[in-house]
């Protein structure tokens, strides 16, 4: 069974336009979650991490033409372009392109603008990036809700155990669009605070945008020390449309399989990063889950009061943060917890600390049932 090297990487979001700039406002604590005002969706004001796209375009200049790209494509492009600056001699022409969002350019629904109504198609975004680089594969498009993220980097890893590839950049990025904002407010389900993950007085998530990119590969990289991917699982608990299972089964059965993949135990887990949503339901799901697995305690975070739900970046967002958090021997606090809320005891990161992290569990889990896990092991 082939690893997959976690390489290059980069994070566009309103904490910072590299991965430098985010990991620095995590370990100081520094949010990206601004009240903001959408009256003709909800009268209530709620927090979400936005972008300005003032400086994304000051930033996008130098790449590109402004006005030939909307807001979602800018932030991706920019993502991937740092990828690439890094890796000069990268042969795009056998480097996949794995891009993972749920909603893509679905503003253009609202607001065309000189846009063709054929840019709203995942197609149109995955062929306007891929032909702004050279990528001369089709891009593979992954749209599985709030999972995406970090099943683009299962689905690389997959395919290059099958030798269909070596080299893949897994690009992931979603925007803050009424849509999202509306249908989330359908639900009831928007916080009017910022979001409190895993808290007894957390009553709602908080949104996002952001785009990230990550180079992978099969090939060891001739460093000395390297974060591989070595176990993965999705499951999905067929339990609701919108509703998480309430035993955490599609999560268990997830992390079981990853694991087993992995050839470790729950025990050897020294960090967890959890997808922590921050509603009544999705943590109290998680918790039960992490218990099953005998994880509840090793040190679990959540970044969503951090970047908010970013959607189809978040997870693999988190899988960067905690790629960076290995090699560091870090761990980042859980922005905004306070007391525990939820039925089954949990070990939440309350403050930065020094830590050493052999081998870390993302999770995640989204609309529809699905659920995924992902083990990390430094070496």
């Amino acid at each position: 069974m082939k690893k997959l090297y976690l390489l290059e990487d980069a994070i566009i979001s309103p904490m910072g336009f590299s991965t430098q700039e985010n990991i620095k406002a995590i370990q100081e604590e520094r949010s990206g979650l601004s009240l903001q005002h959408k009256p003709k969706i909800t009268n209530a004001a709620f927090y979400a991490a936005i972008i300005d796209e003032l400086q994304l375009n000051n930033a996008f200049a130098s790449i590109g033409d402004i006005k030939e790209y909307t807001k979602l494509e800018k932030m991706m492009l920019l993502a991937v372009q740092q990828v690439l600056a890094k890796n000069p001699g990268l042969d795009l022409t056998t480097t996949a392109l794995i891009i993972t969002t749920t909603k893509g350019n679905i503003n253009l629904l609202k607001d065309p603008g000189s846009f063709p109504q054929s840019r709203i198609k995942l197609s149109e975004l995955a062929k306007t990036i891929g032909q702004f680089f050279g990528f001369t594969q089709e891009a593979i498009i992954i749209s599985n809700a709030c999972i995406s993220g970090g099943l683009g980097l299962a689905v690389a890893k997959r395919l290059g155990n099958t030798e269909e590839i070596k080299n893949a950049i897994v690009l992931g990025g979603d925007l803050v669009s009424d849509f999202v904002v509306a249908g989330f407010n359908s639900f009831q389900a928007l916080s009017s605070k910022p979001c409190k993950p895993f808290s007894k007085d957390r009553d709602g998530i908080s949104l996002g945008e952001a785009a990230a990119a990550m180079l992978v590969s099969t090939e060891k990289p001739k460093t000395s020390e390297n974060i591989a991917l070595i176990g993965d699982a999705t499951v999905n608990d067929a339990n609701h449309i919108s509703g998480p299972s309430r035993t955490g089964e599609g999560l268990y059965q997830s992390i079981q399989k990853a694991l087993k993949e992995a050839s470790i135990s729950a025990s050897d887990i020294d960090f967890l990063s959890a997808h922590g949503t921050a509603t009544i339901y999705n943590d109290e799901m998680e918790s039960q889950a992490f218990h099953r697995s005998a994880l509840q305690d090793t040190p679990v975070h959540s970044l969503k009061a951090y970047y908010g739900h970013s959607l189809g970046a978040s997870a693999l967002i988190e899988s960067i943060v905690t790629k960076h958090a290995m090699l560091k021997n870090e761990l980042y606090s859980s922005k905004n917890f306070g007391e525990l809320g939820v039925s089954w005891p949990l070990n939440v990161v309350e403050e930065y600390r020094k830590k050493e992290i052999k081998y870390a569990l993302k999770t995640a889990s989204g609309f529809g049932g699905c659920n995924l896990a992902l083990v990390f092991k430094k070496e």
